[in-house]
């Protein structure tokens, strides 16, 4: 088993995915999860970080997770708000925060990888411990608080790029008054604007003091329209998307709709992490902060129909949230979504969960 990790792709690299895919998946779920979850989930990030990094060194390991969780086909090139995408399956925001591996990131199959949360300076974020697994419930709870080396940093990696289309989440530093939020959006919106392919517009986060006041009808638009502005200023302006929390109302997420409207923005990613604790059986679920993975599932589904039927589908959407399966993926795209994102489902089933989605899309054509 152990030599698969090793073994290079032979020229019959069709049946050694298939059969390596399919090992690496079962090792996976029942030795090299089980490991990673006897410790801190935050100090796994880190280390699972550095070992992709150097197992990228190696002379052919990209390569071979290429093999391993690649889907190369034509069909599943998709083109929302101006941009193809290679596959609609990205990388969520989170995970690579500050843009430092997203190179090698995607040698695991994403169409797309969405970096950030960034901020104008960088921060500590909140105290740990800040981070839990929920596993009875599929699920984690983070109380990160936009955690980031600063946006400049991340401009410094970006330049390293390789081909990736990469999304950039920014919002604004934890001691920024909401009334001068703008100004945080804009300034990381000046320094990404050259090494980024979309923006997402991040004031759904639950970690971040009065962050979620600015989802308001009254200051989202005017945040909205104010890097809209700058935006139409570029010679080649760049998709600006919003991200929800799935906790939002029918009339507030009607009040979304309105304020694409009038913002001319391209389009939302529903949705961020939910508050909600209903239904969840680990001795964690008491914990503060934001809880992703399948307790999420039907309810971001649910906000992605709300708002493709509300809207007569005239924005498109990325779903993102509980997304555990290939089903999954296929019920959010069936319910509206243009694209789709993973997280938490990532971590619990392992990569060929990106494989298992685009293979599932394919027989669907």
């Amino acid at each position: 088993m152990i030599s698969i990790l090793f073994q290079l792709p032979t020229s019959n690299s069709k049946q050694f995915s298939i059969f390596a895919g399919h090992n690496c998946s079962t090792m996976y779920k029942l030795l090299i999860r089980p490991i990673l979850f006897l410790f801190d989930p935050e100090e796994v990030h880190y280390f699972t970080f550095s070992l992709i990094r150097f197992l990228s060194k190696i002379p052919g390991f990209q390569s071979l997770f290429r093999g391993l969780y690649l889907v190369n086909d034509k069909r599943l090139e998709t083109e929302v708000f101006g941009l193809k995408f290679k596959n609609p399956v990205g990388l969520a925001a989170g995970f690579d925060k500050d843009a430092k591996l997203y190179n090698e990131l995607s040698n695991f199959g994403f169409g797309f990888i969405e970096i950030g949360t960034l901020t104008p300076i960088g921060q500590e974020g909140n105290p740990k411990k800040r981070l839990f697994r929920l596993k009875e419930d599929s699920a984690i709870i983070n109380r990160m608080g936009f955690n980031n080396g600063g946006v400049q940093h991340a401009v410094q990696r970006l330049k390293k790029n390789k081909g990736v289309l990469i999304g950039g989440n920014i919002g604004k530093n934890k001691l920024t008054l909401n009334e001068n939020a703008h100004q945080d959006y804009e300034i990381c919106f000046e320094a990404l604007f050259d090494y980024v392919d979309y923006f997402v517009v991040n004031v759904s986060s639950p970690n971040t003091p009065n962050l979620r006041e600015l989802q308001d009808k009254k200051p989202l638009t005017a945040l909205l329209l104010t890097l809209q502005n700058n935006n139409l200023k570029k010679l080649q302006p760049k998709p600006i998307l919003l991200k929800i929390a799935p906790d939002l109302t029918d009339s507030q997420l009607l009040d979304i709709i309105d304020i694409v409207n009038e913002t001319k923005i391209a389009g939302i990613i529903a949705t961020n992490t939910t508050l909600s604790r209903e239904g969840l059986q680990s001795e964690n679920k008491l914990e503060m902060g934001g809880l992703s993975g399948k307790p999420l599932t039907n309810r971001s589904t649910e906000v992605i129909r709300f708002l493709s039927d509300k809207s007569n589908r005239s924005f498109p959407i990325i779903g993102v949230g509980g997304i555990h399966s290939a089903k999954d993926a296929i019920d959010k795209l069936e319910a509206g979504a243009s694209l789709i994102q993973l997280y938490t489902g990532f971590i619990y089933v392992g990569p060929k969960l990106v494989k298992d989605i685009n293979k599932e899309i394919l027989k669907k054509l």
